[in-house]
């Protein structure tokens, strides 16, 4: 039990330049220094772990610094992506030209961005890393931070370590028709779900709470599945969810906490799926905690829908309270507000961790709110869960 409002983030944090610089490089195979790389990395990830324990947030991560995005890393991890993909354009895009033309002229043709839009497809065989070298280095500089932390500043309250779920890979890395292993999306889900296992074990082996990026659950409704049916993307919810479990079998549910979002890019959003026709389906997943944006303009009106839908037995929930893409910095009254609310339709305070919409840095060279806001708007975040426990436990 616990007398007040703990807080997190949604797992990505800003990175520096010469980092981002360095992981695209990576990222679009250019030649770039290894050696340089690691120590980029070990030194943002000292300073985001510093930075996180400075600021007073309870549940903390590595920032995923060390990754180009949350999750096309898992080429780097996988084996059997080739050639390029081509995802949908969005559904704002679709019905908003002038909006499309208007993020068209954020990035320059020929700008070192991640592969977010065109990434590998996949082409053969799955196969994880047999070695586990990627999540063995990330997780050995996280730990080697804490490490160097222990003593000189506050103990977090916990840990945890992102991954991306069977469900975002499948629809962001797409299935190549012609692969001669995987003949449909279920088989290839699947198969993504048995190698992703091995990462999950890893995390949870270290004793971090797995968190589980799923935004395909919501997201990809007017991504993916833009021009199915409502019903039609429901089904595929509940494939990936299944294979979801599949792949957690082994971890206990309180050991995972699910990461669900609609997106973190600037944009109306008009044809986001309510969060209320999709609990039902969220909630098969056996995991202990679900993280869920409810602090923006297109969604905060939602938090009832969890007095409709209770929460599973004994399950958390982590209401994202501050929007991480626009760089108003919320007052830390109005995060108050929004923790209150949401604990008021869960119908217990000691079920809420307050968090984030989604990351700050979801991929790499693709940021909407600059690094000094970024963590004014998490100091914001501690400021109002305090202000929040005291209307909420009296202390």
């Amino acid at each position: 039990m616990t007398d007040r409002i703990l807080t997190t983030h949604a797992g990505s944090l800003p990175r520096t330049p010469e980092l981002t610089r360095l992981l695209v490089a990576r990222d679009q195979r250019r030649a770039f220094d290894v050696a340089e790389l690691e120590e980029v990395t070990a030194d943002a990830v000292a300073a985001t772990v510093a930075a996180q324990l400075a600021t007073g947030l309870d549940l903390i991560n590595d920032g995923e610094v060390p990754r180009v995005g949350f999750s096309t890393y898992v080429l780097e991890r996988i084996e059997g992506f080739g050639g390029a993909g081509h995802r949908k354009p969005t559904l704002d895009s679709v019905r908003f030209p002038d909006y499309a033309a208007f993020q068209a002229k954020q990035i320059v043709e020929g700008a070192d961005v991640a592969r977010v839009w065109d990434p590998p497809m996949a082409q053969g065989q799955l196969l994880y890393d047999p070695t586990l070298s990627g999540i063995t280095a990330d997780l050995d500089g996280f730990e080697r931070e804490l490490a160097v932390q222990a003593g000189h500043a506050r103990t977090p309250a916990g840990t945890f370590f992102s991954a991306a779920t069977p469900g975002i890979v499948s629809t962001t890395l797409l299935l190549d028709a012609a692969n001669p292993f995987y003949g449909d999306d279920r088989a290839y889900v699947f198969a993504l779900a048995e190698q992703l296992r091995i990462e999950y074990e890893a995390i949870v082996a270290r004793g971090h709470v797995l968190q589980l990026d799923a935004p395909d659950l919501a997201m990809e409704r007017v991504i993916h599945f833009g021009d199915a049916t409502l019903e039609e993307f429901l089904a595929a919810v509940d494939l990936h969810v299944d294979a979801l479990n599949h792949a957690i079998r082994n971890i206990p549910r309180e050991q995972v906490r699910l990461h669900v979002c609609w997106g973190n890019w600037q944009g109306p959003h008009q044809d986001d799926v309510p969060v209320d026709v999709l609990l039902p389906h969220l909630y098969r997943a056996r995991v202990g905690a679900f993280s869920i944006p409810l602090g923006n303009p297109r969604h905060q009106h939602e938090a009832p829908a969890f007095r409709e839908h209770p929460l599973p037995e004994g399950a958390l929930l982590i209401p994202g309270v501050v929007d991480v893409t626009t760089n108003y910095l919320e007052h830390p009254q109005v995060i108050a507000n929004r923790i209150v609310e949401v604990a008021e339709a869960v119908g217990d305070p000691t079920r809420v961790i307050a968090g984030t919409d989604c990351g700050l840095s979801t991929f790499a060279s693709y940021e909407f709110v600059a690094t000094d806001v970024a963590w004014a708007k998490l100091g914001a975040l501690v400021e109002g869960a305090a202000i929040a426990s005291k209307r909420l436990f009296g202390s």
